[in-house]
């Protein structure tokens, strides 16, 4: 729903909206998104559009700190999701960088930098976000050793796990980790409030996490045994204030 159609329906003014979402996004019976709100994702995913306006800012923090520690003349894999679109875009004005993906949204956004070579993973396409998923991607990437890999996932549970909703995204996630010298997690903070049903890997299997609030006390201290750094990007916004 938007604040417009919400304050039009209900009669009041849009501050009201805006103050009442707000206030429902923090005790965690909905989300915010540009312009409005949207139903928390229950045992399937929310929609792309959704995605791609939810947390905007703090995924643009998470990414451009994610892609500064990607060097020039790296190879990298990024797969399927909104917080790998943005490090895309992050990516622009690297040099010589090798990048294989399964996101035909990422394929497209890499197109602008004529020093990036992009090779796309064939599989079949999910059409509701650009994603190719499948043995064919997977056989891709078996193809490759990356450098590094830069991924996302639909939630983090307190145990550190790595969770997703559609089972053949999970296998081509669990393929890209295993062919990878550094994994990469880009994840905001919402995605320790979500969950879904299916274990892609553990955070004992990422290099670093790049995440926008500081994570579960419980979750460092496992993340200090397993050796996975946490950089914590906050919106430009949130670090001036």
């Amino acid at each position: 729903m938007t604040v417009e159609g919400l304050a039009s329906h209900f009669g009041v003014a849009v501050q009201t909206i805006r103050r009442d979402l707000s206030e429902l996004a923090e005790s965690g019976q909905l989300n915010r998104v540009h312009g409005g709100a949207v139903l928390p994702a229950g045992p399937t995913n929310m929609g792309y559009t959704a995605r791609t306006n939810l947390h905007a800012d703090a995924k643009r923090s998470i990414a451009r700190a994610c892609a500064g520690e990607i060097p020039d003349s790296a190879s990298l894999f990024l797969n399927i999701g909104t917080s790998t679109e943005a490090v895309a875009r992050e990516l622009l004005n690297h040099r010589d960088l090798l990048v294989v993906t399964n996101n035909i949204n990422v394929a497209n956004i890499l197109a602008g930098n004529p020093n990036c070579e992009v090779i796309v993973a064939g599989g079949s396409l999910r059409r509701s976000d650009g994603g190719l998923v499948g043995v064919l991607a997977i056989r891709t990437i078996e193809q490759f050793k990356f450098d590094y890999a830069v991924i996302g996932c639909s939630a983090l549970d307190e145990d550190g796990d790595l969770m997703d909703y559609d089972l053949q995204e999970v296998v081509v996630s669990q393929t890209i980790i295993r062919q990878s010298k550094r994994a990469l997690l880009v994840a905001d903070a919402s995605k320790f409030q979500r969950s879904a049903p299916m274990v892609i890997d553990s955070l004992a299997s990422i290099d670093t996490l790049f995440t926008d609030r500081p994570v579960p006390g419980a979750l460092v201290e496992r993340c200090e045994t397993w050796g996975t750094q946490l950089q914590i990007c906050p919106p430009e916004d949130d670090a001036a204030t």
